[in-house]
């Protein structure tokens, strides 16, 4: 396929993926339970952190955190007691433990306290055509309370390398306008186009196969790789080709 062609086929592919069925097996759903900002933002951040493996068991533990959070996720992390996580710590999902889980709780209380919150962090050291940098800032600051070493592995630092692919698929929820009622696009004070796609093995293996990615890791070259392509058939919303590459690769076997 040529450029044309290859933009034609994927814009369709959008057109396919990115509508209201997209969410039923999807975590996406789980901020979609929320009206309140924060509550949504929160909800998805947990939900996103821990999206690796069995995307069924990814869901059915993601609302098990918000069921232990009494399903008032904000609330929970501005008013919790050392009892409430203690609650928590019967948790797992993967390598994310109940300890992991009652060191988030603490991360987001800080960010909601002392830094006006999730999207002000974000926002405040993104770059031209990048958030690269504004996750790497958001995990400083994350961890600037005291926590437990091993819960840092759960938040990518994309300048150690890291393609960041939760954290990249948590800022499309939150920041892009989707008409289609799948990203939830609450937040305001950041562009959609410098978003990064979330790359994983689907993605990036159905970008092999078409010519789009060349680097054979799924780290953070590659990511620039990918969105450099990416921004050039649409610098405007780059990130909704996820939903064709994602597609491609997990409902078609590309």
């Amino acid at each position: 396929m040529n450029q044309k062609e290859l933009k034609e086929f994927l814009d369709e592919k959008v057109i396919q993926y990115n509508n209201q069925d997209f969410i039923e097996s999807d975590p996406v759903q789980i901020p979609h339970l929320f009206t309140q900002k924060e509550d949504i933002e929160i909800a998805g951040f947990l939900s996103a952190s821990i999206a690796w493996g069995n995307r069924k068991m990814i869901i059915r533990n993601s609302h098990k955190m918000m069921e232990l959070m009494g399903n008032t996720p904000y609330d929970f992390v501005m008013s919790h007691s050392e009892d409430n996580l203690a609650d928590l710590e019967a948790f797992v999902h993967r390598t994310f433990n109940g300890k992991d889980f009652g060191g988030f709780i603490k991360g987001l209380q800080h960010i909601y306290k002392n830094h006006n919150g999730l999207e002000a962090v974000f926002a405040k050291n993104q770059e031209k055509d990048s958030l690269q940098k504004s996750i790497s800032e958001f995990k400083k600051i994350f961890f600037e309370i005291d926590h437990l070493p091993r819960t840092q592995k759960h938040i990518s630092d994309p300048l150690n390398n890291s393609a960041a692919k939760r954290i990249n698929m948590y800022l499309r929820w939150m920041v892009r306008q989707d008409t289609k009622g799948v990203d939830l696009g609450i937040w305001k004070t950041i562009s959609p186009s410098v978003l990064s796609c979330p790359l994983d093995v689907h993605s990036g293996n159905v970008a092999r196969k078409l010519g789009i990615l060349s680097r054979k890791q799924n780290d953070a070259k590659a990511l620039l790789e990918l969105d450099t392509k990416l921004r050039e058939m649409d610098a405007a919303d780059p990130v909704k080709y996820d939903f064709a590459l994602f597609g491609l690769g997990v409902f078609e076997g590309f």
